[in-house]
């Protein structure tokens, strides 16, 4: 194809290196403006008019920048040649030419962001795909290892299912319950589970709880607790799966459990006799022994993963793989708490998890369970959904985790942009925090966030006036312009900077205090 590619003058040289890497006959024109961004399609329109005709007549396709924020499809109109964005960065541009048969380019979205699109949805019709093949389904449960839980088949053919704990879920009201469990489902959760509470017998609380959540969820429902009454009380509540069963009450309740033909988890431990293994090699044969005792219904080995210098996360992580190579042939799927970590490590949790989950995925784990307790880990059940996609796709397709078209990068960028030098030759002064605060007779604002919105209360006279509410900071900044709520423009400065705070804090799940920052700076020691 002979593509004519217009830029600007600043980021010239990265456009004519891309197209020195193509076949594609690529002619670069330079408008005479350094910032390619500035340009406009009128602007593209005038210069694409000082071109020879019969030049023109020669070109299959024009590419602007991908900055350029209107729609460019003017140019088409004018010029009579097909007209698309390019990238936003033009180091990026070399990927688009090379893809530029196989992409559906456009006139309003940048090429890079159309590829994200495109590759991300290929990822997820993988996927889809894959979770809808019956006929592959049903031959795959027939392989050792492979299980339903409700209807869900889990185990390590399967992408690994990401199991969401509403801890201390009997304290919870109805109303509260069900939105935490909707919550979870909508973040990615494969299935719920009902958290009680550790040395408290509430099995009273257990049916209207699996009732409602049963009735409102299309996920399996499990019980988390080793109490052998509140699990004979779950069972008969038609909960799906249990957690757990140990040395010390499976005896109690696995009659039950073969009758309802319910699967449960089963860790390597007798906490009724206060025992725990030391060893791997005591966490390994106390899983297997339990396994045997529990013949007649299925189970997922749990081998604690234990947290960072706690006893030993590296040896919980080798009893996982012992386990599964000592239970060979008779595979059962392997549970991974990886809230475990999370909890206990005072780091984001979104690269803990990914990792995390990376390890499960080599280990051959098949449920990846969380709760999210703390500030820190707040969306890791979405992380860990993204994760186990991530991860199945690498599996499935023999490849690490990188460039699938799903990732979990969310404070970083992928790929370095080149900095383009622009020499400025303007006086340079410092900005100083020293502007003395004038009040708006306008009225001001009192910004939070309220149920996943960012709300604007507006005060005029110590009194509120109205509220504005939206999900960007653009929604509630153009309502207040259109109402005439503010008249200073410093006042309007500071507005647009406190929405875009509180926006932020909304996309990442922090804390949103009006006048202080969302982000600290890093420690220094």
């Amino acid at each position: 194809m002979k593509i004519l590619i217009i830029t600007g003058e600043l980021a010239s040289p990265l456009v004519h290196d891309a197209s020195l890497k193509t076949d594609h006959d690529i002619r670069v024109h330079v408008v005479n403006t350094p910032i390619a961004a500035f340009l406009t399609p009128q602007k593209i329109i005038q210069e694409l008019r000082t071109l020879p005709e019969k030049e023109l007549k020669t070109v299959d396709m024009i590419i602007t920048p991908g900055l350029i924020r209107k729609d460019i499809s003017p140019i088409t109109k004018e010029i009579g040649i097909p007209a698309y964005k390019g990238s936003t960065d033009a180091a990026y541009l070399d990927i688009v030419l090379e893809m530029v048969e196989n992409l559906d380019l456009s006139t309003k979205k940048s090429a890079d962001k159309l590829i994200e699109e495109e590759q991300r949805k290929r990822a997820l019709k993988f996927i889809s795909d894959f979770e809808e093949d019956t006929k592959n389904r049903k031959k795959l449960l027939k392989k050792p290892g492979n299980i339903l839980v409700a209807d869900l088949p889990v185990g390590e053919d399967f992408p690994m299912r990401v199991l969401a704990e509403i801890a201390n879920a009997p304290v919870l009201t109805h109303e509260k319950l069900l939105k935490r469990a909707e919550y979870f489902v909508k973040s990615g959760a494969n299935m719920v589970d009902i958290g009680m509470i550790a040395g408290e017998n509430m099995a009273s609380k257990i049916p209207p709880m699996v009732k409602l959540l049963k009735e409102k969820l299309d996920v399996p429902v499990s019980i988390d607790t080793l109490q052998s009454e509140e699990i004979k009380v779950a069972i008969d509540a038609g909960v799906d799966m249990v957690l757990s069963l140990d040395h010390g009450n499976y005896q109690d309740v696995l009659p039950l459990l073969k009758d309802n033909k319910i699967p449960a988890v089963i860790l390597p431990t007798d906490y009724k006799n206060g025992w725990v293994p030391e060893s791997i090699e005591e966490r390994v044969n106390s899983l297997i022994d339990l396994k045997k005792k529990c013949n007649g219904i299925e189970v997922i080995a749990d081998p604690i993963l234990d947290p960072i210098n706690s006893r030993s996360m590296v040896d919980s992580i080798i009893a996982c793989q012992k386990f599964k190579e000592e239970v060979k042939p008779d595979y059962c799927p392997i549970f991974f708490g990886i809230g475990n970590v999370t909890e206990l490590l005072d780091v984001d949790s979104v690269g803990v998890n990914a990792l995390l989950a990376g390890v499960s995925m080599e280990l051959g784990a098949s449920i990846l369970f969380t709760p999210e307790e703390s500030g820190k880990t707040l969306g890791s059940v979405k992380e860990l959904s993204i994760s186990s996609k991530m991860m199945f796709l690498a599996k499935m397709q023999g490849s690490i985790p990188k460039d699938l078209g799903i990732n979990l990068l969310v404070f970083k960028d992928k790929r370095k942009g080149e900095e383009i030098q622009e020499e400025i030759d303007v006086p340079t002064i410092e900005g100083m925090d020293n502007y003395a605060f004038t009040q708006d007779p306008a009225g001001s604002f009192r910004i939070k966030l309220v149920d996943g919105q960012i709300m604007a209360v507006h005060y005029q006279k110590m009194q509120p006036t109205i509220g504005i509410s939206g999900q960007n900071a653009k929604e509630v900044y153009h309502e207040i312009i259109k109402r005439k709520l503010v008249s200073r423009v410093e006042h309007a400065a500071y507005l647009g900077q406190e929405l875009q705070k509180a926006e932020d804090s909304l996309k990442l799940g922090k804390n949103y205090v009006q006048d202080f920052p969302i982000f600290q700076k890093f420690m220094e020691y």
